[in-house]
């Protein structure tokens, strides 16, 4: 008897024992899941930030791979006009296009049959070139513009101070009359900067504008000049 009451007991206090032990296995793996739980929870957090921070160097690298762009365009266009003030065709010349050349257009309409187009040694030489060439027509009259470098320079090039304009335009067209600006369509891959100047006489309300948008195509990371296009109030 004494035997049998010793097993009972014996047996109730190995399941006891067992049962007091399985809640604790079970609360050691949720604590042991939690855990684990937010471990990833942190390291998903952390990767959020890493790749939220990824794309925002990225972004910045972009923004100052664009302002860069943006200021080498802009340094190169105010050199050019500076050299176009001082005349001095000779430096010049290195900025144009090695192979494509200068073209040189009187009016914001640019003309491709009867635009002068001038490679680089001949832009070197034009202040010394007297020959007369034919630009295209004059606004209004329809004359033909015959004129050596040097009239055409100081008419539809230089005719106002474009190293100190009243504002500047970076791929952007700021002066509009009643001529069609077809720029885009003729330098499809080329950027140009616009040097412009509101008006001159109040009496006119801003009819008598002039611009000069020097026109640019990028080769070998290099700005070179490929357009001279002088505009103003047409017809």
């Amino acid at each position: 008897m004494n035997k049998k009451i010793s097993y009972i007991i014996m047996t109730l206090m190995i399941l006891f024992i067992i049962s007091a032990c399985m809640p604790v296995v079970d609360n050691d793996l949720e604590e042991e899941l939690d855990a684990k739980n937010q471990i990833i929870t942190r390291l998903e957090d952390e990767n959020k930030k890493l790749e939220d921070r990824v794309e925002e160097l990225e972004q910045n690298e972009n923004n100052n791979a664009s302002s860069s762009k943006t200021n080498r365009l802009l340094g190169r266009a105010l050199r050019v006009v500076e050299l176009l003030k001082s005349k001095d065709m000779e430096v010049l010349s290195a900025y144009v296009h090695p192979t494509k050349g200068l073209r040189l257009s009187p009016y914001g309409y640019i003309n491709t049959e009867s635009d002068q187009v001038f490679t680089q040694d001949q832009v070197a030489n034009l202040l010394n070139n007297n020959d007369f060439y034919q630009w295209g027509n004059y606004d209004g009259s329809g004359e033909i513009i015959n004129l050596n470098f040097n009239d055409y320079y100081n008419r539809f090039i230089y005719d106002a101070d474009f190293a100190n304009p009243h504002m500047i335009g970076n791929n952007t067209i700021i002066g509009k009359g009643n001529t069609l600006i077809n720029i885009k369509d003729v330098y499809t891959n080329a950027e140009f900067v616009e040097f412009h100047f509101t008006g001159f006489n109040t009496e006119y309300e801003g009819m008598d504008w002039r611009s000069l948008r020097l026109v640019f195509e990028e080769e070998n990371n290099m700005y070179y000049l490929i357009g001279i296009i002088h505009d103003e109030w047409t017809i």
